[in-house]
């Protein structure tokens, strides 16, 4: 069984930039995507999946140095979500069709643990590229527990 635990976190300031910077680049390539998908298939009648996309981000961070900064991860998850909207749009139309992300409300990302990037330990979370960040852990959590994403 799956179960979500929300924690706050108190990053220091260096720790702020990089992750306001983690959110703009995630914010950044779900439009440029969801951009490039719209005007691929009204031009070419070209669906540009997942694994397109996430082919063409491997040139995109070459041509954009400042998304070296900031962990794959999130990146390749912002791709995901982006993917699922899609998916979500043609199973149920009802959902609507995927919308831009504006800067005032994106104030999040979705990061995986691979190989035990990310640990929660008592008072910190360690996460990839940001490091030891205070946490308030409010709720105490099974010891059998497995993190999958943050």
């Amino acid at each position: 069984m799956n179960k979500a635990y929300k924690f706050r976190i108190y990053p220091d300031s260096e720790q702020k930039t990089l992750l306001s910077k983690t959110f703009g680049c995630t914010r950044m390539i779900y439009n440029y995507y969801l951009n490039k998908r719209i005007k691929l298939y009204e031009e070419e009648k070209i669906t540009f999946g997942y694994t397109k996309c996430a082919k063409d981000l491997t040139f995109l961070k070459k041509e954009k140095e400042f998304l070296k900064e900031v962990d794959s991860i999130p990146l390749q998850q912002a791709l995901r979500h982006l993917d699922t909207a899609f998916q979500n749009f043609f199973k149920k139309p009802k959902t609507g069709f995927p919308k831009f992300k504006s800067k005032k409300n994106n104030n999040s990302y979705t990061t995986m643990c691979v190989n035990n990037n990310i640990k929660l330990e008592k008072e910190t979370v360690s996460l990839p590229k940001i490091g030891k960040v205070k946490v308030k852990q409010h709720r105490s959590i099974p010891e059998n527990y497995r993190l999958t994403s943050v």
